[in-house]
């Protein structure tokens, strides 16, 4: 019966493993199919914790296996789960506190391992040495060139017998014998050393490739459809509405209050209609020409070290603005929001790349060259579009700034006019709405190749967003959703047209 669940288990942790890497990279696989393998993962570890800790069990390496599987599974069960849902900052936390706990894990038992690969050593070189009737002692303490021992996970290796004062003096006398007699506790404090260095190492390195990574590539689809760059217009129809007329015999017995013979009502009725329809270019339904069926608006979120990059992610922030847009273009919008690291932006294709991603926050910002010339690239080669917000502070205004600097050092930001197209369509914005001035009371832009290349929004925009919308008057945070639809839809505008010209030029 043990034997057959283990065999199960593995069985499952295999496709466990396979829909987790198709989650990350690939998402070739239905929803529904990752829901399922991913769910099972919970009652399946309640049941091998139930097997690991049971009374005669207990004590033993089996529950430690257990529990190091258990959390290997969980762990990013919770992240799929969470991101599913919408719950990124509850997901942006989990990943953190989770990597924490998977280096820990890792490190338990990279100490186990090398204590019992050296006791394993020892054990085998005592059992030669009784083999030729000899004892450990008479082991010559100087060792002969050709009995140099590589293998780092015996304490006999050579480079555990040099205290580090001792290294320059072996370099000119390597087989003195004083420079081989170090005790064992020594030589375990080296092994130790050099294991953790060498797990830490291994560790960055593994996290730095595998956040890097999203794929050989990405490809973002337009949704299809077709429409003008204009403004959406306030319609007032009148309605004249005459009630009915009485004809009343003067000369009749019964007295009554006689209505006026001719009772006219104005009703107005305030209607906001679509002109046109929502998009850019020649087709059926709001969208964009040359995209496909399986395309839709998305909001990508960049990630960056330094400061809080994920404030108001998700429910409650980005998710509104995303269902805000769809609800007033009617063009489809993907089901959540998501975000990406500067790394995993260069991945996307050039002529099938994001046409946008924002970026808040109110602490610092601390980018690499590496990443900034990423950027650069998205911006100019793969035409895409820096939607930026002041999520609080006059530090992250100049944070900003100084990034966008570096991005783009021969473009100035200048205020952007309330007559631009970018707060005229599909939305006539009136005033620039804020929370907070934390930046100023003027949107700044970088205007290149005949297009803004970059948003920023001074005041806060995204507390307009979320639940309660930081406690603004209804008119504000109305003008604020009508503000991000502006830019969305501006930035997928203009790639549109790149895409288009792309194609002809083909």
């Amino acid at each position: 019966m043990f034997k057959r669940a283990l065999q199960l288990t593995i069985v499952y942790a295999v496709i466990f493993f396979g829909c987790f890497v198709d989650w990350i990279w690939i998402s070739a696989l239905p929803p529904i199919a990752s829901w399922i393998v991913f769910i099972a993962a919970f009652p399946l570890s309640v049941a091998w914790l139930i097997w690991a800790y049971a009374p005669q069990r207990r004590g033993r390496l089996s529950h430690w296996f257990a529990l190091t599987a258990v959390y290997s599974i969980c762990w990013p069960a919770s992240l799929f789960v969470t991101h599913s849902i919408g719950l990124e900052s509850i997901r942006a936390s989990l990943a953190r506190v989770g990597l924490g706990g998977l280096f820990i894990i890792g490190l338990f038992w990279t100490v186990w391992g090398l204590e019992k690969a050296s006791q394993y050593y020892r054990k085998k070189r005592r059992q030669r040495a009784s083999d030729e009737s000899t004892t450990l002692a008479k082991v010559p303490a100087v060792k002969k060139p050709d009995e140099l021992v590589w293998n780092p996970l015996d304490l006999q290796a050579w480079f555990y017998s040099l205290s580090p004062k001792q290294w320059s003096s072996w370099l000119h006398s390597p087989f003195n014998a004083k420079y081989w007699q170090r005790d064992v506790r020594s030589r375990k404090l080296d092994q130790s050393f050099a294991g953790l260095l060498t797990y830490t190492s291994t560790f960055v390195l593994a996290c730095l490739i595998l956040s890097s990574l999203r794929g050989c590539s990405e490809v973002f689809d337009l949704p299809a459809g077709g429409g003008e760059q204009e403004t959406v217009r306030q319609v007032v129809r009148v309605q004249k509405i005459i009630r009915k007329k009485y004809i009343v015999n003067p000369f009749s017995s019964i007295s009554f209050n006689i209505p006026p013979i001719d009772e006219v009502k104005l009703q107005l009725t305030e209607k906001t209609k679509h002109a046109y329809v929502i998009g850019h270019g020649e087709g059926d339904g709001a969208g964009f020409a040359g995209g496909t069926r399986k395309g839709k608006v998305q909001f990508i979120r960049l990630q960056y070290s330094g400061g809080d990059w994920d404030q108001d992610h998700g429910i409650g922030g980005d998710m509104n603005m995303l269902f805000e847009y769809g609800l007033r273009t009617s063009q489809k919008v993907n089901a959540r929001t998501e975000s990406r690291t500067i790394f995993q932006v260069k991945n996307f294709k050039k002529e099938a790349s994001v046409p946008f991603v924002f970026i808040t926050g109110q602490k610092s910002i601390s980018i690499s060259n590496t990443e900034v010339k990423i950027l650069r690239e998205y911006i100019n080669e793969k035409h895409g579009m820096i939607f930026a917000d002041n999520g609080g502070s006059r530090h992250f205004h100049g944070q900003f700034l100084s990034m966008m600097s570096k991005i783009e050092p021969d473009i100035r930001p200048v205020p952007i006019p309330l007559d631009d197209i970018i707060h005229r369509a599909p939305f006539q914005i009136p005033f620039l709405p804020y929370v907070a001035p934390h930046g100023g009371k003027e949107a700044l832009g970088w205007w290149k190749d005949g297009r803004w290349v970059c948003y920023y929004h001074p005041g806060d925009i995204g507390d307009a967003w979320s639940d309660g919308h930081a406690g603004v008057d209804r008119e504000i945070w109305e003008a604020c959703y009508m503000l991000g639809c502006n830019v969305i839809n501006y930035s997928y505008t203009e790639h549109s047209k790149w895409r288009e010209s792309q194609k002809a030029n083909k």
